[in-house]
């Protein structure tokens, strides 16, 4: 008897397996924050024999060198990937004893990296699961362009010749089990379902369908852009990530938040975007602690700038700190709990915001005298499917960056459902911007009555 417990990472879209028997098990890719795998092993009774990596990853820090020190596993990382640390390498074909009639083998499968490994996981010599991490996806694969740009369309031609090799090394029924793909930038693509077998990806994805050349051809032409802290996971991660601080940042009353603000520092309100817009601290940003934080800041955010967390409460705090260690956001500078009453000097004033729906929007070009301009924050391939017409489109990620291209007078910005729309609206609220917030379903744009065109 086996058994695979799934560890999901929800806002960076992964996920993260304990596989394991009566006495021992092993943990795959696990994440910075090891608690949980070593919550789950106990659970289970069993012993952490085995960490394994299938890659040196770019879109997370890995636990998986402090979770090795801490349990006393062997920690294993593919033979040719470059790393700083002691390990065990693992190279193609190499079999693993985990528990009784329980192993893992590890199979070259380079593409969304050149030393990219799976482990299949064989219960008395029969396979059941594949740890596909960056390779074979549910519906589609990792993205072959994290690496280097001159590599791309290699590791692209390779990516499918990976995914050719585990649909045919492998029975139809083992369960496809990847790390990536599950809403992780690191994916070429949206996953098609939640759960998926070998026998089922050779029937929906794209890797099985398409000949080499199409299949390359669409994938490199899909790729959008790479979140910018990418560029800092791995080399954190090939040096050895350090034991993560989860303990309480730095308390800041009202007067340092202020002077944070003032030598240009990141305070980022983690309440909900309609609580920011009723009220906030002039200049501060709104990330929403339980929305995307840990991918839209760290990749907004200049590396290493310090950033003061504002929450309603100190699980929300303590939950946005779990969520930023896994991208490389150690320490808070500083950290507040309550509300902009807390968070205010004497005599000084809550900023605020207007929102809307896209029937206020609709309403609004309709009477006004001087057009508003509207601002799509959405991504590329999003703008693709349809936008309003005469809108202009910076992605959010972006817009830091570019807030100057945005045109003068009223911005109403809008996204596909309301949090990036927020994002963006507090940027341009602290820039000086006067902005409405578009809180709405964009396939409610057309029904409001606005003119919705597709790209030719």
């Amino acid at each position: 008897m086996f058994f695979v417990d799934a560890i999901e990472i929800e806002g960076l879209g992964n996920r993260h397996y304990l596989a394991g028997g009566a006495r021992a098990a092993v943990a795959v890719d696990p994440p910075r924050d090891i608690d949980q795998v070593i919550a789950t092993a106990a659970r289970r009774g069993v012993r952490i024999t085995h960490v394994v990596e299938t890659h040196i990853h770019n879109d997370y820090v890995t636990g998986g060198l402090e979770l090795a020190r801490v349990t006393g596993a062997v920690y294993l990382v593919p033979a040719t990937a470059q790393v700083s640390f002691a390990r065990v390498p693992v190279s193609d074909g190499d079999v693993i004893e985990v528990d009784q009639e329980l192993s893992v083998r590890a199979l070259a499968t380079p593409g969304h990296t050149p030393h990219h490994t799976a482990y299949v996981l064989e219960d008395g010599g029969t396979p059941v699961a594949a740890f596909t991490g960056g390779s074979l996806l549910i519906g589609t694969v990792g993205r072959p362009d994290l690496v280097e740009p001159r590599l791309t369309e290699h590791l692209a031609r390779a990516q499918h010749a990976s995914a050719h090799r585990l649909a045919a090394e492998l029975p139809d029924d083992t369960s496809v089990l990847p790390t990536h793909g599950f809403g992780s930038f690191c994916s070429s693509g949206q996953a098609e379902g939640d759960t998926s077998t070998i026998g089922r990806e050779k029937t929906v994805n794209a890797a099985l369908a398409q000949d080499i050349d199409s299949f390359v051809a669409d994938l490199l032409a899909g790729l959008e852009d790479v979140p910018a802290y990418y560029a800092h996971m791995g080399p954190a991660n090939s040096a050895g990530p350090d034991p993560v601080d989860l303990t309480a940042p730095h308390r800041a009353d009202a007067a340092e938040i202020a002077t944070r603000l003032a030598a240009g520092e990141w305070v980022v309100d983690l309440r909900n975007r309609v609580a920011f817009a009723q009220g906030h601290v002039a200049g501060s940003f709104n990330f929403e602690a339980e929305g995307k934080i840990a991918t839209y800041l760290a990749w907004m955010i200049p590396w290493g700038k310090p950033v003061t967390l504002l929450a309603e409460t100190p699980q929300q705090l303590a939950e946005a700190q779990r969520e930023l260690v896994r991208v490389g956001i150690d320490r808070p500078a500083a950290a507040s709990i309550g509300g902009p009453s807390d968070w205010l000097r004497p005599g000084d004033a809550a900023a605020s915001f207007s929102r809307a729906v896209f029937a206020d929007l609709a309403a609004e070009l309709s009477r006004a005298e001087v057009l508003p301009v509207v601002l799509d924050v959405r991504r590329d391939s999003e703008r693709v499917g349809g936008y309003i017409e005469g809108s202009v489109h910076i992605p959010v990620h972006a817009l830091h960056q570019r807030i100057d291209e945005v045109p003068a007078g009223e911005v109403w910005v809008h996204c596909a459902g309301g949090m990036r729309a927020g994002i963006a609206a507090s940027l341009l609220d602290a820039a000086g911007r006067d902005v409405v917030a578009v809180d709405d379903g964009f396939d409610q744009a057309a029904h409001a009555g606005l003119t919705v065109r597709t790209a030719a």
